[in-house]
């Protein structure tokens, strides 16, 4: 969804707006948000925070506030008959989603030559590159640590003795109380660090088939058997070779790292968090956030990003929150995509004709999912309205209604996707209006303080007499003279 405020008027000039549109924002002083021709009055807003039970705060009003911009714009849309399915429309909106699939089958290029050494993979199994094995445990209760950890050790060490590789995994399954239990204490396959330091040592100090003398951790006592070769062959081999393909793609993903020669401007952090606090100003601005081997990164680059990022409003907020190191952090690894793309522009990496088409009618599927949504489609207007202007006026009304009800938690919220929400602010004006939002804020805290009183006014008066507070010791008594 997209987060498009304007700023006070100091600061108002903006290079994604007409003069025309700029000024009448400014010469609104009572305007909270406008889309098109609509306007979102501030006592409007005011009275749906103040009269619903919506937390009262700058950062809602302008959730708020930015999805009435994206309804409102998409039923402009929709009274123009516009289903916004303008090619370059289209694929700028889409931009991520063709980034990701020309990434993924860069990807799966490359990857195919990320081959793992699988000779002598029982060699390797023995030398510890995974540990495999079972146990069974006895776990000394808690509070019991020191009179109850004796008797426990000895029931262990008593069904030690009984313990061969022939019945281990029944007297895992008669003696044992963890989740393995029913898989006969089977522990499966795992890496170096897994477990607690005592537990893989003592793994690591048998050789595979035998069982090892009690160890405590502090889960309690363990009888161990390391797992054979021939037992978990099927399984170490593909989990071996999977480690040796992360191990070839994180050397990869290194050296075009290394070869990018990535370097970020110092005011990476301030503008990062101005460019999450308001996408739509900064969506052709051409501010370098950070060079590389090839290309920049900029401001106007860097929104198209975050918009492409699974849940950006979220991502957004989480942004203007972060330290400075985090944020260094972001754009680094946003560079490290686009050094993607160059290896995949490099390898002539493109989406064939039926792809594309099949992004096309995603996008063609957002729009009418969203005007089914809202009760806006062309053809649900058509029923009552026959001019333009009488369906911009009938779908303006119906968003008017509808927010009014999803703020009072009587409708479900429709999502306009972040796609959907970059195509509508291509095509049509949608502003929000800072300065708007403040005064918005203080009159619906107002609003809602006054309803706060009238309602505990109502509230009929107890009959039980209310004792009243004991007097402070050393107080003055005022009632008598």
């Amino acid at each position: 969804m997209s987060r498009s405020r304007l700023l006070v008027v100091g600061i108002l000039v903006s290079v994604t707006a007409c003069e025309g549109f700029k000024e009448a924002m400014t010469a609104h002083v009572d305007v909270a948000a406008k889309a098109g021709s609509q306007e979102l009055s501030v006592q409007h807003l005011a009275d749906m925070m103040g009269k619903s039970q919506v937390p009262i705060r700058k950062e809602v009003a302008q959730n708020i506030a930015e999805v009435w911009v994206n309804y409102q714009l998409l039923a402009l849309a929709a009274a123009n008959d516009d289903s916004l399915n303008d090619p370059d429309v289209v694929d700028d909106a889409m931009w991520s989603v063709y980034t990701q699939e020309r990434t993924r089958k860069w990807y799966d290029k490359v990857s195919a030559n990320f081959v793992s050494d699988t000779s002598n993979l029982e060699g390797k199994f023995n030398e510890g590159a995974l540990l495999a094995a079972r146990h069974i445990l006895f776990p000394v209760p808690a509070g019991q640590e020191a009179t109850g950890s004796d008797s426990v050790r000895k029931k262990a060490e008593a069904v030690l003795a009984r313990a061969t590789s022939a019945n281990f995994a029944a007297l895992a399954k008669q003696y044992g109380s963890d989740g393995t239990k029913d898989q006969g204490g089977d522990l499966g396959l795992f890496p170096k660090g897994a477990m607690v330091p005592e537990f893989e040592n003592a793994v690591r100090a048998l050789k595979p088939g035998e069982i090892g003398p009690l160890v405590k951790t502090q889960f309690g006592y363990h009888i161990i058997r390391r797992s054979t070769y021939g037992e978990v062959k099927d399984q170490f081999s593909k989990q071996y070779e999977a480690i040796g393909k992360r191990a070839a793609e994180s050397t990869y993903v290194t050296n075009v790292e290394n070869g990018g020669k990535v370097e970020l401007k110092p005011t990476v952090p301030k503008l990062v968090k101005e460019i999450a606090a308001d996408p739509e100003q900064h969506r052709k601005d051409k501010t370098v956030v950070a060079t590389y081997k090839g290309g920049e990164l900029t401001a106007g680059r860097l929104v198209k990003w975050i918009g492409g990022f699974p849940q950006p409003d979220q991502v957004r907020m989480q942004l203007q929150q972060a330290p400075d190191s985090v944020l260094q952090m972001f754009v680094k690894s946003v560079v490290r995509n686009e050094l993607f793309l160059l290896q995949a522009d490099s390898v002539k990496i493109q989406l064939d004709t039926a792809e594309v088409n099949n992004i096309r009618r995603a996008f063609e599927s957002l729009v009418t999912n969203s005007w089914a949504g809202l009760g806006v489609a062309p053809t649900a207007l058509a029923d009552s309205a026959r001019t333009k202007d009488e369906k911009a006026r009938l779908a303006a009304s119906r968003v008017d209604s509808y927010v009014d009800r999803l703020i009072q938690q009587q409708e479900r919220f429709v999502e306009i996707p972040a796609p959907l929400s970059t195509a509508l602010h291509l095509k049509y004006e949608g502003k929000v209006n800072d300065a708007g939002l403040d005064r918005a804020v203080q009159a619906a805290l107002k609003i809602r303080s006054a309803a706060d009183s009238a309602r505990s006014a109502a509230q009929p008066k107890s009959t039980v007499p209310i004792p009243s507070a004991p007097a402070t010791p050393g107080a003055q008594d005022t009632t008598k003279k």
